[in-house]
């Protein structure tokens, strides 16, 4: 019996719905949502995160260096000082500890949107430049922090005064200058695997998509098998 002409047949699925494909063709937000809970990326997405978060993390260790290390300072009266002599010592725990806590966040970030990427079409693509985002971000204010720095250490990040030269390695500024150079050059270098990253990922999308064009058909029509005709031949 053949079915109404009105009839809906659903195709030979068995997750499929009718409600679930009426919602597909008719609701623009179900198609974008299906974006996340329909479509598998693999370990691409994550895995490219957390390789570019390597230099990324060294990257923003020297911006949070620049904007919040600082010396322990103690300030005394004395004869040969006026008003006041001012000793400065190495940074304390804490202003390490948080140095390093703010270096891990944009790492910490950049593995979060690798792992949400995961499930979203073009996520390898997305982690890429969302490294991209970050390590421009980093180091937006690295000149700002570099000169801030530099005020806060008077005698130079080894803390000995130029009046002692032989135990006087850094100069007011000059560590300063080359932690810069440092994290703009890791910088660099993520952005610059970033983009390697995504034009190897589109190349090898491309050479699957022209092999698969090019591939012979290999199957052959096979001929029906059928069982020896036990009909006698006519006399």
């Amino acid at each position: 019996m053949s079915s109404p002409p009105d009839t809906y047949i659903p195709p030979d699925d068995p997750g499929f719905s009718l409600a679930e494909s009426i919602q597909e063709r008719g609701n623009p937000g179900y198609t974008v949502a299906g974006m996340f809970g329909r479509t598998k990326q693999g370990r691409a997405p994550l895995a490219i995160a957390g390789f570019l978060a390597i230099p990324l993390f060294f990257c923003s260790l020297m911006a949070s260096t620049l904007a919040l290390e600082k010396p322990r300072t103690f300030q005394f009266k004395g004869a040969r000082c006026h008003p006041l002599c001012t000793i400065w010592h190495d940074p304390s725990g804490a202003t390490e500890a948080r140095i390093w806590l703010w270096a891990l966040v944009p790492s910490l970030v950049l593995v979060a949107i690798g792992w949400l990427m995961t499930r979203v079409r073009f996520g390898f693509y997305v982690s890429c430049l969302a490294s991209i985002v970050i390590a421009m971000a980093v180091v937006h204010k690295t000149a700002t922090w570099a000169k801030h720095h530099t005020a806060r250490f008077p005698v130079g990040v080894d803390l000995i005064p130029p009046s002692n030269s032989i135990s006087d390695e850094w100069s007011r500024g000059e560590w300063e200058g080359m932690a810069r150079q440092t994290a703009l050059s890791l910088q660099h270098w993520t952005i610059g695997i970033a983009l390697g990253a995504m034009v190897v990922m589109l190349g090898l999308v491309v050479r699957g998509r022209l092999k698969a064009k090019r591939a012979p058909v290999t199957g052959t029509q096979l001929e029906g098998v059928h069982a020896p005709d036990a009909t006698m031949p006519g006399l």
